[in-house]
């Protein structure tokens, strides 16, 4: 009860902000000046100080709120409430120390809340695949999540980062715009089970990159796969107990200029040298659910992945607003991962009107599907266990495919502050088709301090 209390007061906080930028009353680079890139200001220009001398401080916030409005697994109406806060500092070493060509960054990060995923829409024996608030997850506590020194090297034509950090911050990137998780950051971390950590968690890590010309670029990593970092508490560990191999990610990226405006397109490829228990065979290369025995072990499991990012208008003749299109798609190993296949597509516009160019209004739908093996191996386990009955607790559901779809509305209300009204279509939640589509609305806030 006191977590709900402090969450309402702090959207409370940022309705006022807001209503204090609105009322037009502070100066720019101002605390809650809407010129301000943030929400504290200038700091009497001392921030800007900072930032010329190497030093750039950086705070912010992201706040979810998911309420289900139809369907679902329990359609009794409710809203949850899921937050991060942000802070860390980037560093220029080539300002502050004269080292040339070097950069640095430490980031700590605090989540907190509950998701209405979790809490109402999926079966609680299944869970649902995708999340209706992206920014749950990994545990109520700080977490160290970036930690790194980079480097470049023969005329920034090799990039060279090494410390703490997630695999997503490089390879397979994706922005977060969106509220659902299925449209939100690297989706490989989403669906590569239990070996890609994603935002807010941290390994140990190696990323190597060669600029081969202005628009393409390749780059490898090395990232130690520890499970035992998911832990609560182990939010700053730094020693290597608990590995159990590493992951291994290639990618290629090219960012060329299509009738002179921007586009992205990745393709890469992963592989866990970890050891990965198959989703069905036991030991003897027979149905586990039926034998009963230990599920077979493979030496390594991996998968691969295509990212397109391209605009494809400008209005009236200004790149900063118009159509963009976004894809992804990733495929995993059949034999070990419980996901095999994820695909969307998004549809966003930038400056919608010309009242508010700074606005934007996005559309996306995914589909992700669960390895037909994962769903033989439920249904042989519901033989074995001699139930048929979904009602049944024993009952294993059966998992097949879940559709997710967004429609959104982002206000940049400041250049500190947007807020996002979102809705939300979840189509067998969990991938259970017994489990009722549900509807979710949802409300994004996103904010520099």
């Amino acid at each position: 009860m006191k977590k709900k209390h402090v969450n309402a007061r702090l959207i409370c906080q940022v309705s006022a902000a807001a209503a204090l930028v609105l009322a037009g009353n502070a100066m720019a680079a101002d605390a809650f000046s809407s010129d301000s890139k943030w929400m504290t200001g200038d700091w009497g220009g001392e921030r800007t100080k900072l930032i010329e001398q190497g030093i750039d401080i950086k705070a912010d916030y992201v706040g979810e709120v998911g309420g289900n409005l139809n369907g679902g697994y329990n359609d009794d109406k409710t809203a949850r409430y899921a937050d991060q806060f942000g802070l860390g500092v980037a560093l220029d070493l080539q300002k502050l120390w004269g080292w040339d060509n070097t950069q640095a960054k430490i980031q700590l990060t605090n989540r907190n809340g509950y998701n209405i995923s979790n809490d109402r829409v999926g079966d609680p024996r299944a869970g649902t695949l995708s999340s209706s608030q992206e920014v749950y997850g990994r545990g109520h506590m700080v977490r160290l999540t970036q930690l790194w020194i980079q480097h470049q090297f023969f005329d920034n034509k090799l990039d060279v980062k090494a410390g703490y950090f997630g695999e997503g911050e490089d390879f397979n990137t994706f922005p977060c715009d969106f509220q659902n998780l299925a449209f939100c950051g690297s989706q490989v971390g989403n669906w590569a089970t239990n070996i890609w950590y994603n935002w807010p968690v941290s390994q140990a890590a190696i990323r190597v990159k060669y600029n081969i010309n202005d628009e393409l670029y390749a780059q490898i990593g090395a990232y130690n796969q520890n499970p035992s970092q998911l832990e609560h508490g182990n939010g700053f560990k730094l020693s290597g107990s608990g590995t159990k191999g590493t992951v291994l990610p290639v990618e290629l990226v090219w960012s060329p200029k299509v009738n002179s405006l921007p586009g992205e397109y990745r393709v890469g490829y992963y592989k866990s040298t970890a050891d990965a228990d198959d989703v069905r065979e036991d030991v003897n290369g027979f149905d586990a659910a039926t034998t009963g025995d230990a599920y077979k072990t493979h030496s390594s499991k991996s998968g691969y992945w295509f990212v397109a990012q391209q605009q494809l208008t400008s209005h009236n003749g200004d790149a900063s607003r118009g159509l963009n299109i976004a894809a992804n798609a990733t495929f995993h190993d059949k034999d070990t991962n419980f996901i095999d296949n994820y695909q969307s597509v998004m549809f966003v516009y930038k400056g919608p009107f010309d009242a508010r160019p700074k606005d934007d209004v996005g559309i996306g739908a995914a589909r992700i599907h669960v390895n037909d093996d994962v769903k033989k191996n439920a249904e042989l386990l519901n033989v074995s266990n001699g139930v048929s009955d979904y009602d049944n607790p024993v009952f294993s559901p059966i998992r097949e495919t879940e559709y997710n779809y967004e429609i959104n509305y982002g206000f940049h209300v400041t250049n500190w502050l947007t807020v996002r009204p979102n809705l939300q279509y979840i189509t067998h939640p969990g991938g259970v088709d017994d489990v009722d589509n549900a509807l979710v609305a949802g409300l994004k806030i996103q904010s520099t301090f």
